[in-house]
């Protein structure tokens, strides 16, 4: 069955090692495949097949060539897995959860696709119960989130000498909470 996601689309192109070594036409890889239309590896090896691919002979060995809608900045994709990239991506949810797509690119700025992967197969669709993002949040705002919530008032006028921004990242050195590029993430 091909589904279609709305936003989540992450699109990869797949080579083959044995084709790029080969230099036939295949070398180039795949078309662009957009991973949230298959439901399960095979539906990608028959379209594979459609294209051409010998995956029972000299294109057995395959990679992820390209890959877009996805920062894995960092990361060799050359010799990471199509098959095991997109059984992660499907049983996490992410393909028909933004919320869940938005998470995982927080998550995976601030540690790494592998330890996402490791995360998904420890909890399945779970693996995002514990991680919680403060969108477009400073270290300030965090502060007086977390002053606010602890139930604390200040008498006066001594909020203005007190220093949210200092307050909220001390609740980094313990190493659950960082920044990421569109603001904090706290990860439990």
């Amino acid at each position: 069955m091909i589904r279609t996601a709305t936003n989540n689309e992450v699109k990869i192109v797949i080579g083959s090692w044995g084709s790029y070594n080969a230099g036939n036409s295949r070398a180039m890889g795949s078309k662009l495949i957009t991973l949230s239309d298959y439901d399960d590896w095979e539906d990608i090896e028959e379209e594979l097949t459609k294209q051409g691919f010998q995956l029972d002979g000299i294109d057995e060995e395959l990679f992820v060539q390209d890959i877009e809608n996805l920062d894995l900045d960092g990361e060799n994709t050359d010799y990471m897995s199509p098959r095991r990239l997109f059984e992660t991506l499907r049983d996490s949810g992410v393909f028909f959860d933004s919320d869940k797509f938005e998470v995982m690119e927080a998550y995976i700025e601030v540690r790494s696709f592998r330890d996402f992967e490791a995360l998904v197969e420890q909890n399945g669709e779970s693996w995002d119960d514990d991680i919680y993002l403060y969108k477009g949040y400073d270290w300030e705002d965090y502060g007086r989130e977390q002053f606010s919530n602890c139930g604390y008032e200040f008498p006066g006028d001594l909020e203005n000498y007190f220093d949210f921004a200092e307050y909220g990242e001390s609740f980094s050195h313990n190493g659950t909470i960082e920044t990421y590029s569109g603001g904090l993430i706290e990860i439990y």
